[in-house]
């Protein structure tokens, strides 16, 4: 098994999310600059309103009763601090509005190329999967069930070396919140793969685990790169129902595991979510959402609908996986 990765630095928070918490700090920026130019308006009617052309050391000495003299001064001094404070004030509320505004720009700026990258990235997808379409529509039903064999047989053979190799153990019992993740996954059996896709209609390899993960009550990154960088790894031979296995080099691909060598996954475009054996792909290693959840006391796993296993099991690659859209929950 390849060692983990060092972890990345935390990443910024999607354009998405930045533009609406910049929005939100903007605003009130905005309402304490609105504040404090009232209270600079305030200060310069009142300071109009009290003009005098004697100052009040001059007013001090002409003064009737020196002490009301003095307490004024004390007064007017109070004032000309509170004057001082509330100009600067204003002037830091500008400065900060002013570059809030820009930082929000920026972000909308950052959201705008974002979206026009996951638009062509969106073309791309539907052009490769309609030319494995086209190729697929173009093979006579003898073949296609010649190729399936193939598949088949070769996934089966590469089962059977995977457990040969030992490399996995017996199954520990899941946390509930994985025994909720796992039979969240198994609802979804049948339902196409849709690149981008969370539900419920539809999925994608990390949005189908990434939802159920949620639905236990544990929400993941949502990206299959993301789960493999962030999540505790876990050795393969300590593999629980519930964990994240992790497939090809890149980390482009990822399924939940059910137990007992097989895990639920939705393949790539043009098939569904079904039931594989683990090592239908090339497997990266294994990541555990919830290290600290203790195990269950008794575990009975989902009773599987029939057809569960039907269809293709090889996952989506790199190069021609790419990055999931932003959304909103992660």
């Amino acid at each position: 098994m390849r060692a983990p990765p060092a972890q990345p630095p935390p990443p910024r928070p999607p354009p998405r999310a930045e533009v609406r918490r910049l929005d939100k700090e903007l605003a009130r920026a905005r309402t304490s600059l609105h504040d404090s130019r009232g209270a600079a308006g305030r200060l310069a009617r009142q300071q109009y309103q009290n003009r005098s052309d004697l100052s009040p050391y001059l007013r001090l000495l002409l003064a009737r009763d020196p002490q009301h003299a003095i307490d004024q001064g004390h007064v007017i001094g109070r004032l000309a601090r509170e004057r001082v404070e509330t100009v600067g004030r204003l002037a830091g509320d500008e400065k900060k509005a002013e570059e809030l505004a820009r930082r929000s720009r920026e972000a909308l700026a950052r959201q705008a190329s974002l979206a026009e990258r996951q638009e062509k990235e969106r073309d791309g997808v539907r052009e490769r999967l309609r030319a494995v379409e086209e190729l697929l529509a173009s093979l006579t039903p003898e073949q296609l069930a010649a190729l399936a064999e193939l598949e088949q047989s070769g996934i089966a053979e590469q089962q059977e070396r995977f457990l040969a190799s030992g490399a996995l153990g017996d199954d520990a019992k899941p946390s509930a919140e994985g025994d909720r993740a796992v039979r969240f996954a198994v609802e979804q059996l049948g339902k196409p793969y849709e690149w981008g896709a969370e539900g419920p209609a539809s999925y994608d390899c990390s949005g189908l685990t990434s939802v159920a993960w949620e639905r236990a009550g544990t929400p993941i990154p949502r990206t299959s790169q993301e789960q493999w960088a962030r999540l505790e790894h876990v050795p393969l031979d300590r593999l629980r129902p519930g964990d994240l296995v992790v497939y090809f080099p890149e980390a482009t691909h990822v399924a939940l595991y059910l137990g007992d060598g097989m895990v639920v996954q939705a393949p790539r475009p043009g098939a569904d979510v079904k039931v594989s054996p683990i090592a239908a792909n090339p497997v990266l290693g294994a990541v555990r959402p919830d290290p600290g959840g203790e195990p269950v006391r008794r575990y009975t796993p989902p009773r599987l609908p029939a057809g569960a296993t039907d269809g293709s099991d090889e996952g989506y690659a790199a190069p021609y996986a790419p990055a999931a859209p932003e959304t909103s929950a992660r």
